[in-house]
């Protein structure tokens, strides 16, 4: 892979009176982002502007590269199974316990993004509202998309399979130059990973959602990257599977740091956890000394009485008339336990036997308390979530409030489809936060 070297580069702008490396982007027609991308370690030059810049120093291509590399394409996407080097890396090391506040942090331009795995859009609306403009969102659920162009009708939505998108070149659906994109986001499905190569490279993790993920952040370099996940990816594979995503994304170029975040701590009225792994491009960090730091927790804790006042009318699931005999006997806040014996024998059967708390059958939600995390079956038997008053699950406009969607936002589906829609989507008012979290990192880039 060629590099270009910085010094041999000062050196050519010396004797063409090029004193700044602002002065240098602009002759060249780039902006000062695409230079330092240019001048990166790990940018490969080959289909660049490089070109174009040894035309500007009236020098040979050989004469501003290290000599002792070859040739590599960078539209290539299999290269990526090359840059891996055999040392294997500790998850622990990468975990980022710094958190500033996010209160008056505010956008100083309109920075774009693209996502991947968008969903039914709840991470896309938090990011929009803490100041990022979608240039595309690439989802392969036709009902999903059909709810993101029911309410961004304006947005390019990319019904596409992502691994038609990583193979035919993200760049092929969006327009924008490599390096200049302010973030990509989104949440890969947590999949196993072969180790047989050993090598903990993306060659591991041939075949996975992940793997196509890493493969769009290759093509497009993005100054910073959002991938969000469940926390049980912590200990996958005793944290083998974690360990290798990290690493993958710090041999593509990026200071890489992860965090396990409360949706309770971001204004949202639910007890849902995700890992949150940021990254910020190796030559950003070094030229404006950016360090990150995950969105402070907010005092304020939400409750179901807080955010279930005047919600809209929509349709919802039922009970089972048997089911809904045994929830009418669970107080507020009650599960299982709280059954005559016998009932809870006959209700929950083998899994009365097997131990432990068991806490979310049978279990009726309190207003004085914030949901458990929504499923994507909100009458499933193993993990219910009762209203507090009414023997019923929630209803769709219920399930969307707990998840901080905004009542406009709408979705164009089968009510069954809806709870999935927003059983998945990552929490409205949480995805804001982190957004803004990240704008306060590319706030300070120039």
């Amino acid at each position: 892979m060629y590099t270009i070297s910085k010094d041999k580069v000062r050196l050519h702008m010396k004797k063409n009176g090029i004193s700044t490396q602002k002065d240098l982007a602009a002759q060249l027609g780039i902006s000062k982002s695409q230079l330092s991308m240019l001048l990166s370690p790990n940018f490969n030059p080959i289909k660049s502007n490089a070109m174009k810049l040894c035309e500007m120093l009236n020098v040979k291509f050989e004469d501003i590269i290290l000599p002792e590399q070859i040739s590599l394409t960078l539209d290539d996407t299999e290269t990526l199974l090359e840059q891996s080097q055999n040392e294997a890396i500790h998850a622990s090391d990468y975990k980022n316990n710094n958190f500033k506040s996010i209160n008056d942090i505010k956008a100083s331009t309109t920075y774009s993004a693209i996502e991947l795995f968008a969903g039914a859009g709840g991470l896309a609306l938090g990011l929009e509202k803490a100041g990022f403009e979608s240039k595309g969102l690439v989802e392969i659920d036709k009902y999903a998309c059909k709810t993101l162009r029911k309410n961004r009708p304006h947005l390019n939505i990319i019904e596409k399979d992502i691994i038609q998108v990583a193979d035919q070149g993200i760049r092929n659906f969006v327009n924008i130059p490599i390096g200049e994109l302010d973030l990509l986001s989104g949440g890969y499905p947590c999949q196993s990973f072969s180790y047989a190569g050993k090598k903990m490279g993306l060659s591991d993790a041939r075949g996975t959602m992940f793997y196509y993920y890493a493969q769009i952040l290759k093509q497009l370099l993005p100054k910073t990257f959002l991938a969000e996940n469940v926390k049980g990816l912590l200990n996958h594979d005793n944290g083998k599977t974690l360990s290798l995503m990290l690493k993958v994304f710090s041999d593509i170029g990026y200071k890489v740091s992860w965090q396990v975040l409360k949706s309770l701590d971001y204004n949202v009225a639910q007890k849902r956890e995700r890992l949150v792994i940021i990254g910020i491009r190796n030559d950003l960090v070094e030229n404006y000394h950016l360090e990150y730091h995950f969105p402070q927790p907010f005092e304020y804790k939400p409750t179901l009485k807080d955010i279930l006042k005047d919600v809209p009318y929509s349709d919802g699931a039922k009970y089972p008339e048997s089911k809904k005999k045994v929830l009418d006997l669970v107080p507020p806040g009650g599960y299982w336990r709280d059954l005559p014996d016998e009932i809870a024998k006959s209700y929950m059967g083998k899994s009365y036997y097997s131990g432990g708390g068991r806490t979310g059958m049978a279990r009726r939600l309190s207003w004085e308390e914030p949901s458990l995390t929504l499923t994507c079956s909100p009458a499933q038997k193993q993990t219910e979530r009762c209203h507090p008053d009414e023997t019923r699950p929630f209803t769709v406009r219920e399930y969307a409030r707990i998840q901080s969607f905004p009542d406009s936002w709408e979705f164009d589906c089968s009510t069954a489809n809806a709870y999935k829609q927003i059983g998945n989507a990552v929490p409205i008012n949480m995805a804001k936060a982190i957004g803004l979290s990240i704008i306060n990192v590319l706030n300070q880039i120039k």
